[in-house]
């Protein structure tokens, strides 16, 4: 149960908590800190777009990942003026040979929609300083400081515009050039008073004078809460439905961001991108990469999408265009073919949801509004796809994407959940995809922990699927649990459950919440182990308790729970009736008898 665990009891629960800052999420999940934020409708269009292409591209493709004869083997390519390291005043002068006039935005366009991609962000501004735009802030920019002058930002907006392509920007917070060299190899340089007030006039002009801006994807460095929330404004200020990533920290973002080319194995309640390089080892142009086995890299990146889009996030696929502005053939090729896999099996990635199976061992699953899709990843020996917990659920007869002669028999629905058997699966290439139809609401029991023979339960907190705050304080800053979750195997009744936990700091209040409903419980300073008296609601979970710990609401982004949770206990409890005394004998008289 530490996996990412989406379990719902109808479809309605599985759409998408897009919210804005009129629109409060339910008491047991976290609200937006305060300010401007986009509406309910742009966070949902944002997560239905599902893919898009990252683009790192600036002064630092001149170069390729060599210097000085050498190659370059620490870090990123694109962060070589630190790795290599090169003087400021030796890579500033690059500048003078930067003219990418094989760059072609509408061929780029063109080339992200081959690849079945929805949007596109381009690196205004690296750690390196050098922006991609025209900047009124200082001379070091592609128009005044380079041959070729002209605003490669503004060329893809506007091939994005003509396109209707969502067109969204990074902007680096560090910016080495001007702090005169002057960065940690981290990159987690607290931001001086100075430096954002430059970062802020940049975002003000790239929020001006590019049209629509879909999201800005902030990076690194250590701003103060204050600082981010100030950048974050910044960009709503201007245009209020710009999505802002979690990058721009202190969870200040309308999106959290994983690290680089990592997933997330917890539960996410929020809008969430996973951001991956066509090569790890690098984004930027890297002149002596190893390119081979294309079909394995293409396979690669579709098994990422599928992972990611099952778990309810967004992909965003990154190539690093050489310094004349041209894209890497391979990696061209690399994003034609995952387009040519998604073109007839988009219904099963855009505008679904999450898997509701917390693990199918065949593969992957996502939602659509009345259909159900499989991704096919390992075919079974014997053919047939296991659905575990789904109970009344009425499904039509599934067919394969793309693949009009494999047979897929009905669904059949058992105790232990639903069973399809799928032929000549072999002819249906990579990751077949199985489409069933359903009618009604999908209705799938949770992965539950079952009691004792005596009706007595421990919930251990490595049991319990956890949520967590990610983009705090800087990229290296762990994220922080704020709530768990455990199902149970108990049926209707009154339970007296018990919270053991450690290392409160403080005396402190948390929510229980059990089957939807919220008890506040009260936790004394340091460890300990506290009580409550807690009933079922099988109308709202008829299969399993729910149960919830959680900071006490309405809490916010980035608040945590206050203490370490070791583990839960629930045990029957039995209400004992208070002996009744006998009533008075009465006399005839009216008096009372002995």
């Amino acid at each position: 149960m530490k996996s990412m665990v989406r379990t719902a009891w109808t479809l309605a629960l599985l759409l998408p908590l897009a919210l804005s800052a009129k629109q409060a999420p339910p008491g047991d999940q976290p609200l937006p800190l305060a300010g401007p934020r986009p509406s309910a409708a742009t966070v949902q269009a944002w997560q239905a777009r599902k893919f898009g292409l990252f683009i790192h591209f600036g002064l630092y493709s001149v170069l390729g990942g060599v210097w000085d004869g050498r190659k370059i083997t620490k870090g990123y390519s694109e962060q070589i003026e630190s790795f290599a390291p090169v003087p400021i005043d030796q890579y500033e002068a690059l500048a003078k040979r930067f003219d990418p006039e094989k760059f072609d935005p509408d061929a780029i366009v063109a080339l992200a929609k081959a690849a079945g991609m929805k949007f596109i962000v381009l690196t205004a501004k690296h750690h390196d300083g050098f922006a991609m735009f025209r900047t009124a802030q200082n001379r070091y920019d592609i128009v005044d400081a380079t041959p070729y002058r002209h605003d490669v930002v503004k060329a893809l907006a506007d091939a994005c515009a003509r396109a209707h392509m969502p067109f969204g920007v990074y902007y680096s917070t560090i910016d080495w050039h001007w702090m005169h060299g002057q960065y940690r190899p981290d990159n987690d340089n607290p931001i001086t008073p100075a430096q954002a007030d430059f970062n802020v006039a940049q975002i003000r002009e790239l929020m001006s004078h590019y049209g629509t801006i879909s999201e800005v994807w902030f990076d690194m460095g250590k701003p103060t809460p204050a600082q981010s929330a100030r950048f974050a404004h910044a960009v709503h200020a201007l245009q209020p439905q710009t999505m802002v990533s979690g990058r721009v920290w202190n969870h200040q973002g309308d999106f959290s961001v994983m690290g680089d080319n990592r997933e997330p194995d917890t539960g996410m309640e929020e809008p969430w991108q996973s951001p991956a390089s066509m090569f790890p080892e690098t984004w930027g142009y890297r002149s002596w990469q190893v390119r081979d086995d294309l079909p394995g890299k293409v396979r690669e990146n579709i098994a990422r999408l599928v992972r990611v889009v099952s778990a309810g996030g967004n992909y965003i696929l990154n190539i690093g265009p050489e310094g004349d502005g041209s894209v890497v053939p391979y990696e061209a090729d690399v994003l034609r073919g995952i387009g040519a896999w998604l073109k007839p099996r988009g219904e099963a990635i855009y505008g679904t949801q999450a898997s509701p199976f917390a693990k199918l061992d065949f593969g992957y699953a996502t939602l659509g509004a009345h259909t159900l899709y499989l991704f096919v990843e390992k075919p079974p020996a014997d053919g047939v796809l296991r659905l575990p917990g789904v109970v009344g659920t009425r499904f039509g007869r599934g067919h394969v994407l793309a693949d009009a002669k494999a047979v897929v028999d009905p669904v059949a629905v058992d105790a232990s959940g639903a069973t399809v058997k799928v032929g000549n699966l072999a002819g249906a290439g990579y990751m077949p995809v199985v489409a069933i139809p359903f009618e009604g609401g999908l209705h799938v029991r949770p992965d539950a922990v079952a009691p004792g023979a005596d009706g007595h339960m421990q919930l251990d907190a490595v049991q319990a699927e956890n949520f967590l705050n990610y983009n705090g304080y800087g990229y290296d800053d762990p994220p922080t649990p704020y709530k768990l979750r455990w199902y149970a195997l108990l049926g209707a009744g009154d339970y007296q459950l018990t919270v053991h936990y450690r290392d409160a700091k403080a005396s402190a209040r948390i929510d229980v919440w059990v089957d939807g409903h919220p008890k506040p419980l009260a936790l004394p300073a340091g460890e300990g182990a506290v009580r409550l008296l807690v009933s079922r609601d099988m109308h709202a979970q008829p299969w399993a308790l729910q149960l919830e710990l959680a900071p006490k609401a309405p809490f916010h982004k980035g608040d945590a729970l206050p203490a370490t949770i070791t583990s839960v206990e629930l045990a029957p409890f039995v209400r004992r009736e208070r002996p009744v005394a006998p009533a008075p004998r009465i006399d005839a008289r009216g008096g009372e008898r002995p």
